[in-house]
């Protein structure tokens, strides 16, 4: 058996798992969140916790058994904890503000960047260089970071740009008159 898949996910107490067919829907404080598993596995909830079983040994079954176990396991951690990613801004007159349900960046270029939040993700703007993107859905969440980042990502000569809280860039040696 896989060993991420054959471990049980315990169901917190105010989360409610519902399973029809290959269809998983979780409801929790968070939010709602649905997802249909993948080809080969089935799920089931048994004493408060939910099992993702294999339909058969194929090596492909085998591959999608971890997998649905991880995805069906990020959707419970996801409507009773929440996912949060951490973005900084650095760069002499960057900034970021949130207004209403789009971000606007000024990163330098001769236009302001704006990008549209999505419905179920939150963004905070702290110190108009610290970014916070929340949300029950962790793909989601990740997405929006990712693309935040895209529109300037670090760059090793000054620092400059937009990069994860944990993120450390190496910095590079310029060009030297020889």
């Amino acid at each position: 058996m896989s060993r991420i898949g054959k471990m049980p996910i315990v169901i917190p107490a105010k989360v409610k798992v519902e399973i029809k067919g290959r269809k998983v829907s979780v409801e929790g404080p968070k939010g709602k969140l649905g997802l249909e598993l993948p080809r080969l596995t089935t799920a089931k909830v048994e004493e408060g916790k939910v099992l993702v079983e294999r339909e058969s040994d194929s090596t492909q079954a085998k591959a999608m058994h971890g997998l649905g176990r991880s995805l069906v396991n990020n959707l419970v951690k996801g409507v009773s904890e929440g996912y949060v990613k951490k973005l900084e801004i650095h760069g002499v007159g960057f900034k970021a503000a949130v207004q209403g349900k789009t971000v606007t960046m000024n990163l330098g270029y001769s236009h302001p960047v704006i990008y549209p939040i999505p419905d179920n993700v939150t963004v905070k703007v702290e110190e108009n260089t610290k970014v916070t993107i929340e949300g029950p859905d962790k793909w989601a969440v990740g997405l929006v970071a990712s693309e935040l980042r895209s529109y300037y990502p670090p760059e090793p000569y000054k620092g400059k740009g937009v990069r994860y809280s944990d993120e450390r860039v190496e910095r590079k040696e310029g060009k030297t008159v020889q």
